[in-house]
């Protein structure tokens, strides 16, 4: 008979022992530990165990030990409520009622069946989410649109609320892109990431720039713009390309975040970005173009000539404080992602122009809860259609 349950470990074969000493039928022990009855009778009155191998697996600190199981399942058949056996073995009650889920539920739960599903859960090599398949394809077209991996974590859940299989973490995708031996994603891909903002300059230093005549600043801009309720107020700036020659202009919104391009190929002059800028913000209702925050470039010395002309405001920011723009600064740092530094950005059409806002704003953002500019935008334009 010995050779019929060799095959049981020690520690199954201790924990049959025990729990006869508990006084229990010999047919249910052996359904706890996975043999036959009579065998149970064997080792109960043999009492041997020592002679077995042990079962040859740890779990990692933290993780339930058998002797924890055994607790739990003892808990169970007194009629033990999950938070008394969690007390009694120091644990989050969570964690007690999550391993008697796993287990079948108080019915079905067996401690020496936990334990073996335990092992072989640490054991098994994890099936990587983006190996192949419609995620992997999503996943890759996503970060070719520049999106981040949050963000497309973020936008699958709302895209595929009733597809689990199309929901992957940020964390999996960062590792698809970066960890050896995982590159199911096409290694270039991981150049759409964003890189890092460069460094500012130091509070307190000279660019040499003089006052503009008129300034209206900040600190007299209606009080309404600060909590980004009321839509219609912008933010803008200039992006320069290679040797600060080019430049393309940027608008954003503050509570929408919606991003509008300023196309131009001539040059960066106050006259031309005041051109370029007010044949921009005329093609939205007036109650969506409020005010515009600039900070304080020489391209905004005809800022009198655009409020005569449009009755849309400038104030201006305090020297050296790009945080006063918090939503431009943002925008613009995505916008590198399309036009590097050092690009000369005079050859930018303005086709192009067009496909990297519509791409911007098509992009979901953590501080919308992951909708897109678009789609906010588009909420306030419907009660004034």
């Amino acid at each position: 008979m010995q050779g019929k349950h060799g095959h049981l470990s020690r520690e199954q074969k201790q924990l049959a022992l025990r729990l006869h000493a508990r006084g229990w039928r010999l047919v249910d022990i052996a359904k706890e530990i996975g043999c036959s009855a009579p065998m149970v009778g064997i080792m109960a009155r043999t009492g041997r165990h020592l002679d077995a191998k042990p079962f040859g697996w740890k779990p990692r600190p933290g993780q339930l030990t058998i002797d924890e199981r055994e607790q739990i399942m003892l808990g169970i058949n007194r009629g033990d409520t999950f938070t008394l056996i969690a007390e009694q073995l120091g644990r989050a009650v969570s964690t007690i009622s999550r391993e008697v889920k796993r287990g079948g539920g108080r019915a079905s739960y067996s401690a020496w069946h936990s334990h073996e599903r335990a092992r072989e859960q640490a054991r098994r090599p994890k099936p990587f989410k983006l190996s192949s398949g419609r995620l992997l394809t999503e996943v890759a077209r996503r970060l070719e649109q520049l999106w981040s991996p949050q963000e497309i974590a973020a936008r699958l859940r709302l895209d595929h609320a009733a597809d689990p299989e199309m929901r992957v973490s940020h964390e999996t995708i960062y590792q698809s892109l970066f960890i050896q031996g995982r590159g199911e994603l096409r290694r270039e891909l991981a150049r759409c990431l964003r890189s890092g903002r460069a460094a500012r300059k130091p509070r307190g230093t000279s660019d040499g720039r003089g006052r503009i005549p008129g300034m209206v600043m900040l600190s007299e801009r209606p009080a309404e713009v600060d909590d980004r309720a009321v839509p219609g107020h912008w933010e803008g700036d200039l992006i320069l390309g290679e040797g600060s020659r080019s430049a393309v202009g940027t608008l954003v919104e503050r509570s929408t975040r919606l991003t509008l391009l300023l196309h131009l190929p001539d040059g960066k002059s106050a006259e031309q970005v005041e051109v370029a800028m007010r044949a921009t913000i005329s093609t939205l209702p007036a109650s969506l173009a409020r005010t515009i925050t600039w900070d304080q470039g020489a391209e905004m010395s005809k800022h009198a000539v655009f409020t005569t002309a449009t009755g849309i405001p400038i104030y201006f920011c305090d020297p050296h404080s790009p945080w006063q723009r918090g939503s431009n600064e943002n925008t613009n740092g995505l916008l590198r992602q399309y036009l590097p530094k050092g690009t000369d950005l005079s050859l930018v059409s303005r086709k192009q122009l067009d496909a990297i806002q519509d791409s911007l704003n098509d992009r979901p953002r953590k501080t919308l809860n992951y909708l897109t500019p678009s789609e906010k935008f588009a909420e306030l334009l419907a009660p004034t259609a």
